[in-house]
């Protein structure tokens, strides 16, 4: 059975950093994408990173945060500095075989449960 499991998300200040992990579990489960998403109150989720065999970024998020993936534990990470408020969110871990269309939430087939983030100003 596939599971997603993320962890790492908590409650910082502006300006500060967190880094959100993925485990990803499945004895054969190996995913081409690995990619991370976020949903504010009140919004749909949305894009912020994702990898294969590069890194793609949500311009809102370019320069401040970081995916990287560890194939050997099968984890996808997110390094996220100089937070801002607007960053508050619940953050998805997601995965998926097809390497097109990275960007797009309906593509992906397996989720996290997700991670709270907050942001204070």
């Amino acid at each position: 059975q596939v599971q997603l499991v993320e962890s790492g998300g908590g409650l910082v200040q502006a300006g500060g950093s967190l880094r959100l992990s993925c485990a990803a579990s499945g004895r054969t489960f190996r995913p081409n994408v690995m990619g991370w998403f976020r949903q504010a109150p009140g919004k749909e989720r949305e894009f912020v990173a994702a990898i294969n065999w590069s890194q793609i970024y949500a311009d809102s998020v370019k320069g401040r945060f970081t995916i990287s993936r560890d194939s050997a534990k099968n984890t996808v990470y997110l390094q996220m500095n100089s937070l801002k408020p607007e960053d508050t969110a619940v953050y998805y871990c997601a995965a998926k075989y097809s390497d097109y269309d990275v960007a797009l939430t309906d593509r992906y087939g397996y989720w996290g449960r997700g991670t709270q983030v907050t942001v204070s100003s």
